[in-house]
């Protein structure tokens, strides 16, 4: 095997990459010649092993564990609490900044990225999946419910959520296999049909990742939730839309819903999206008082989905943004906690599909092609109601102002075909 390329020094990344100075992410790394997950940051096209960066010394000052980064996940690092976590990220952006400095050892603590291999980059304990698109839960509503009435009577007053599968939610490029079930029976009557799902769907999400826990009946109010609020992964909530429409009566998603889920690699702290905090929807009526909040919530982040078919060009399905979401983040994690719930370090709260107030800005497949009467044309000619055996769905955002640029990335999976049934 040929040694890996590395740089003589400093490589600064170009000024439309996700992962500027102004970023510096977190996450899970291991190499060919170290397969040991460990903790990293991204800038530009490499991969900087944070293990190596406290070995060489220069985060001596800060007293840090002295494993903290040699584990295979980055709970205990994120449970160090936002004094400690932010000042590794401004430390990190110190040095990267310091050619005759850092300059000298950047050779041996980065990786190119092609040769690093991500990891989900914490333990999730606990996983939620919230409804927080107005846009988004009113298509919902208009196709299956009543298109004057779209909305459900609590819908502008809680935010709505049920908790998902932990178990599930895969890092970026992990393949998802098409799931099996069962599906509604005909109008007519009879019994339900079984097999491959043949709706299957993307949701564009974005999660939140806890960043401190609490005790059994302890309540955070909206007001100091970003105090327990790390960052932020791109996150496509998998569907399987006929198996979901015959079991969500009377329990919710079940099946539909806990076979994949699929992660970006690298969080995104609050303190990198901060030049990028806007005003949400208007709230009418006004939420109650455990739910109200001062000041912007929302984080303007360009968001987009993309099909590329089994040895295919892909197509850009949707372009949508994070601003749009009704409820936000603090008022989630409010509500999440209001009745006693307890956090930990590293649970995943999901924002819901996050759908725009235009057609192309609409965050599913559902929706895109209104229950498949408006079928997508891709670039290969080829065309698409739901997702098919062999396409891969890959979402991407970014966040930019006044030359600073912040990315996520890619959160990215392959369709493979269903195993036959019954199983030999």
């Amino acid at each position: 095997m040929s040694a890996e390329p590395v740089p003589q020094n400093i490589v600064h990344p170009a000024s439309d990459s996700d992962f500027s100075i102004h970023n510096i992410p977190f996450g899970i790394f291991s190499t060919a010649r170290d397969s040991q997950p460990r903790a990293a940051t991204r800038y530009g096209d490499y991969v900087i092993d944070l293990r190596l960066v406290r070995q060489l010394g220069f985060f001596k000052d800060l007293n840090l564990p002295e494993a903290i980064f040699a584990r295979p996940a980055l709970n205990d690092f994120i449970a160090l609490g936002k004094p400690v976590t932010s000042a590794v990220r401004a430390r990190l952006q110190e040095l990267l900044r310091d050619e005759r400095g850092f300059g000298s050892f950047f050779a041996y603590c980065a990786v190119p990225v092609q040769a690093a291999r991500m990891h989900l980059p914490v333990e999730i304990g606990d996983y939620t999946d919230f409804y927080s698109s107005k846009e988004h839960a009113t298509n919902v509503g208009k196709m299956f419910r009543d298109p004057d009435n779209a909305l459900l009577p609590n819908w502008k007053h809680i935010p709505v959520g049920y908790h998902g599968r932990a178990s599930s939610v895969f890092i970026s490029g992990t393949p998802v296999k098409r799931p099996v079930g069962q599906f509604k029976p005909t109008e007519t009557g009879g019994t339900p049909g079984f097999g491959p799902t043949r709706l299957l769907d993307f949701e564009l999400e974005m999660a939140f990742v806890v960043g401190r826990p609490t005790q059994p009946g302890q309540r955070i109010p909206v007001a100091r939730a970003e105090d327990y609020i790390f960052g932020l992964v791109l996150f496509n909530d998998w569907s399987a839309r006929d198996i979901q429409a015959w079991e969500y009566v009377p329990l919710g998603p079940f099946l539909g819903k806990n076979f994949a889920s699929t992660v970006s690699p690298w969080i995104v702290t609050l303190e990198a999206l901060e030049p990028f905090r806007t005003e949400g929807p208007a709230q009418e009526p006004s939420p109650l008082p455990y739910l109200q909040f001062e000041g912007p919530k929302n984080y303007d982040i360009n968001l987009e989905v993309a099909i590329r078919p089994a040895d295919g060009e892909e197509t850009v399905v949707c372009r949508s943004n994070f601003k749009y979401m009704y409820w936000n983040m603090c008022q989630q994690l409010a509500h999440h906690t209001v009745n006693g719930c307890n956090m930990r370090v590293g649970d995943l709260c999901a924002s819901g599909t996050i759908s725009g107030p235009e057609p192309a800005s609409f965050g599913s497949m559902l929706e895109l092609t209104w229950r498949g009467a408006r079928p997508l044309t891709l670039a290969d000619g080829s065309v698409r109601k739901f997702i098919e055996d062999g396409d891969t769905v890959i979402l991407r955002g970014f966040a930019a102002r006044e030359g600073i640029r912040v990315g996520f990335g890619e959160a990215s999976g392959k369709v493979l075909p269903a195993d036959p049934w019954p199983l030999s």
